[in-house]
C-alpha cells in the first residue's frame, strides 16, 4: 500500500480494496535518508489500524531495496546497516511486529558463505539495538549475485541468529519458482513445501508474497505477474489457500497490476474450501 500523504494512509487504502493484511514501506524506499515519523503519523497510523481491524501481526512492512546487508563495500554495508536499523526503529514506533528484507548480494566480490555470515552479523547487531521487532528474511529469485534463493541460505541465517524468536522468513512464490522450486502440481507443491519444512521449518514462516511469474522455471529471473496470468498458474494458489500449515500469517500481493488487486484478493479467498473456513 502506498504511504503517500503519510504512513497513516496505508491501512485506509488496504481497507478500500478488501485486504485483511497489507504491506507498506515505512519511508521513501528510493532514498537513504527520510524524514522522521511525527507523533501525528504514529498516532493516526495506530488509530486507523484499530478502526479497520488490522492487527500488527497481519502487517508486513518491507525494507528499502537500497539496503544490502551482504555488500562487500564497507561504505554500502555501513549505510545499509544504519538504514535497516532506522527502519526497525520506525516499525517499533508504529507498533509493528515485523520488517521484511531481502538478505543481500555479494556482487562477486566475496562468496555466498561470507555474504551470509555478514548478513547474520548485521541481523544480530540490529536485534540487539531494536527490541520487539522480528526480522523477516525473504527468499530471492537468485538474480545476479543475490543470496537467499536456496532454503539452505535462509536456514543458515536463522542458525547464526542468536535470538531465534525474532527471526523468520517470507516466501515469495515468484522468487521460489524462478529459483527452481516447483509448486505447479500437487505433487510438486508437496515436495517443495516438505523440503521447506525439513530445511527451515514452518514455525519460521512469518509471511508470504503471492505472485505469479513472467519468468521461466529455474531461470533465476525475478519478474512478477498477476495471479493466474503467469508461468506458475492458478493451481498453486489453490494449494496455498487450503494449506493449514500456512494459516494465520500475512499474505501479500506484489503483482503487477494494482487495478486487479481487489479482484485477486476476492479470487484467493474464493479458493478456500468450505471445510477450511
Amino acid at each position: 500500500m502506498s504511504i503517500a500523504g503519510g504512513v497513516e494512509n496505508a491501512p485506509i487504502r488496504a481497507h478500500k480494496i478488501g485486504a485483511k493484511a497489507f504491506a507498506m514501506f515505512t519511508r521513501n524506499q528510493r532514498q537513504w535518508q527520510s524524514k522522521p515519523l511525527t507523533e501525528k503519523n504514529i498516532k493516526m497510523f495506530k488509530e486507523n489500524c484499530k478502526t479497520y481491524n488490522y492487527n500488527p501481526k497481519y502487517i508486513l512492512p518491507h525494507a528499502s531495496y537500497l539496503i544490502n546487508l551482504g555488500s562487500p563495500s564497507i561504505e554500502t554495508f555501513t549505510k545499509s546497516k544504519k538504514a535497516f536499523t532506522e527502519e526497525m526503529k520506525r516499525c517499533s514506533l508504529l507498533g509493528l511486529k515485523y520488517l521484511n528484507v531481502h538478505p543481500g548480494a555479494h556482487l562477486n566480490k566475496t562468496g555466498e558463505n561470507d555474504c551470509l555470515n555478514q548478513i547474520a552479523d548485521a541481523v544480530n547487531e540490529t536485534l540487539e539495538i531494536v527490541k520487539g521487532v522480528t526480522i523477516v528474511c525473504e527468499n530471492t529469485a537468485g538474480e545476479g549475485t543475490n543470496v537467499g534463493y536456496r532454503f539452505e541460505h535462509l536456514a543458515k541465517i536463522i542458525e547464526m541468529t542468536d535470538d531465534k524468536k525474532r527471526i523468520g522468513v517470507c516466501i515469495d512464490t515468484c522468487h521460489m519458482f524462478a529459483a527452481g522450486y516447483d509448486i505447479r502440481s500437487r505433487e510438486a507443491y508437496e515436495k517443495t513445501f516438505d523440503e521447506f519444512d525439513k530445511v527451515i521449518g514452518f514455525n519460521f514462516l512469518k509471511g508470504m508474497h503471492l505472485n505469479d511469474a513472467k519468468s521461466q522455471f529455474a531461470s533465476r529471473v525475478d519478474r512478477h505477474n498477476s495471479i493466474g496470468m503467469g508461468n506458475i498458474g492458478i493451481d498453486a494458489f489453490r494449494f496455498i489457500m487450503n494449506d493449514k500449515r500456512i494459516d494465520d500469517i500475512p499474505m501479500i500481493l506484489e503483482t503487477t497490476n494494482p487495478d486487479l488487486w481487489q479482484k485477486e484478493i476476492e479470487m484467493l479467498y474464493g479458493f478456500i474450501e468450505k471445510h477450511q473456513v
